[in-house]
């Protein structure tokens, strides 16, 4: 959040108000509950909700186009964090997926290679001439 600049401010309800909106967007609030909304920041600045309703609109309007674009960009980032979240879930997913047919490929493998050594057998042929190479066993790991 940018901060506003109270140099050019002479009258002193002004400058309360635009010191509290300094204070507010900053996340440190003095008097007030620290709610982005006209009420608390006419308590933070210490003048009546009037004078920023009639006497000082402008600044009024200033402060609520801060607060709507800080909640635009807070539901930008909301939005975004949920995205990442969703393609985190995913990622585990497809790698607990992908674990899962590494072991089936590898049973399957372990299944063909003893098929072709037990057809190599009852044909007569033994296995140096079936050129077929006996798989390693499967690590601990896997199931």
């Amino acid at each position: 959040m940018t901060t506003l600049s109270i140099e050019n401010e002479t009258d002193p309800v002004r400058r309360a108000i635009v010191a509290a909106m300094n204070r507010l967007f900053a996340g440190k609030p003095q008097r007030s509950s620290g709610r982005l909304n006209v009420t608390q920041l006419a308590i933070e600045a210490d003048v009546k909700r009037w004078h920023l309703t009639h006497q000082h609109p402008d600044l009024k309007d200033l402060f609520q186009a801060h607060v709507s674009e800080a909640d635009t960009q807070r539901a930008t980032h909301l939005q975004a964090t949920d995205a990442l979240t969703e393609l985190r879930q995913k990622h585990a997913e497809i790698q607990a997926h992908c674990r899962l047919l590494e072991a089936r490929l590898h049973i399957y493998a372990t299944a063909l290679n003893l098929l072709a050594l037990e057809n190599a057998a009852l044909t007569g042929r033994d296995a140096a001439a079936a050129k077929v190479r006996t798989l390693p066993r499967p690590s601990p790991g896997l199931p």
